[in-house]
């Protein structure tokens, strides 16, 4: 295993860690240390999501598993932090299920793409709502003001970059097609 795959495999056992730290009731320890702690597990594993992807380009080390690993440790820690917020009453219901719901069908129609070769890389607008996704996330769990605004920035950088893909994809069948 490569190290852009122990990486994203860092990132899929932070999530569950994620996920306890933001629920778990802890009694002694004052609510802003739990904010800090769960916000610092979130940094490390969004740092992970960097350099895992710099790494295999910079090294040449793309792999199959990672191209599984990546996107799959992706979503797990999307979802214990959205989970999280929203069992800490910290993000709205919809704009969370809709974020999620984008993500996990962009992720299965990215499958169908890959299939089909068609280019599938990230853009500009894709890579701009990760960011805006996890500076919300960070907002959110710090309990800090504007986090709110800045998810509903996340969930519109969110359906846009999800609607980029379904045209790439219509505009690869229609050429194919004609």
């Amino acid at each position: 295993m490569n190290l852009p795959n122990i990486l994203a495999s860092l990132r899929i056992l932070l999530a569950p860690l994620l996920f306890f730290v933001l629920t778990f009731k802890f009694e002694d320890i004052h609510s802003s240390w739990i904010n800090y702690f769960a916000t610092l597990i979130f940094g490390v594993a969004a740092l992970t999501d960097f350099f895992d992807g710099y790494i295999a380009r910079a090294w040449g080390q793309k792999t199959k598993l990672g191209a599984i690993l990546d996107p799959l440790a992706d979503k797990m820690l999307l979802l214990a932090a959205f989970l999280g917020l929203l069992l800490l009453d910290r993000a709205n219901a919809w704009v969370v299920y809709l974020i999620l719901v984008r993500e996990f069908f962009i992720t299965g129609f990215r499958v169908v793409m890959q299939a089909e070769n068609i280019d599938i890389s990230a853009s500009f607008a894709g890579k701009l709502k990760t960011a805006f996704q996890m500076i919300a996330v960070i907002f959110l769990m710090m309990e800090w003001i504007f986090g709110e605004a800045l998810l509903y920035l996340a969930l519109i950088l969110t359906l846009y970059s999800g609607l980029e893909y379904i045209l790439i994809y219509l505009k690869h069948k229609q050429r194919i097609n004609k």
